[in-house]
């Protein structure tokens, strides 16, 4: 399943691969439906009834309803049910669940993500904050690190995020960082994560003073970011430096 991030709807592939069928079980017949909620729906396109003893596939396609602007659709899932019949005998069936996915409008683009799977943000171009993030990485500190540490997780509430940023950023920047232009406070984790603040011990954090054009610059990465991969509340992410 490849969902798509500029659209609500999509589709998927399947295939079943030839199975070796004795005594009873030749003759068998399979049927295969999906389900989906939260404003999607599947539609199955399968020669339904195929025997099991030849390979076969099918596909099938998702279609999502209009989403209002600011509206985040609630997750949701495929059920693959399949079903198999013969003459004389009683129907039996097997089922599995897709993984969890999400729609939404949020960023007034709709599109849809599979918000269990962290996505990553790229701070390449911001040197100073990056240096500072490997900086606390390199004595330890884990969280957001895509190599080895725990995902971070994104928050959306502007009231906690100012305080986030107020318990680790001091009103005014030291005076070596002042006469070198550097005034704007750079908080690790993001004032706008979970992780963000005084929630993590002091070894699992960091400030960085920069100039308040990359701060700026910074900001519209992540913008970006959230948009392109559809970034909610609670989503797990990682921070590439």
């Amino acid at each position: 399943m490849t969902l798509k991030a500029k659209s609500v709807n999509w589709s998927e592939e399947f295939s079943i691969s030839k199975a070796k069928t004795t005594r009873a079980g030749k003759g068998l017949h399979v049927n295969i439906a999906a389900s989906s909620k939260s404003g999607t729906k599947a539609k199955v396109h399968f020669d339904q009834g195929r025997t099991l003893d030849s390979k076969s596939s099918g596909s099938v396609d998702y279609t999502t309803g209009p989403i209002q602007k600011k509206k985040i659709n609630a997750k949701a899932k495929t059920t693959y049910t399949y079903t198999f019949t013969k003459a004389g005998y009683s129907p039996g069936t097997v089922s599995y669940d897709s993984a969890v996915y999400r729609c939404d409008n949020y960023y007034g683009t709709s599109g849809c993500a599979i918000p269990d799977s962290p996505t990553g943000v790229s701070l390449i171009n911001q040197p100073i904050i990056a240096d500072g993030i490997r900086g606390l990485r390199l004595r330890g500190g884990h969280y957001g690190d895509p190599y080895g540490g725990k995902p971070m997780h994104w928050m959306i509430n502007d009231k906690q995020k100012n305080k986030n940023r107020a318990a680790v950023c001091p009103k005014h920047p030291p005076a070596d960082m002042k006469r070198a232009g550097r005034t704007s406070c750079d908080e690790y984790p993001f004032a706008s994560a979970y992780e963000g603040g005084t929630h993590l011990p002091a070894k699992e954090r960091t400030i960085t003073w920069v100039r308040k054009a990359e701060n700026d610059s910074q900001g519209g990465t992540i913008t970006t970011w959230r948009r392109a991969c559809h970034v909610m509340d609670h989503d797990p992410f990682f921070v590439i430096v």
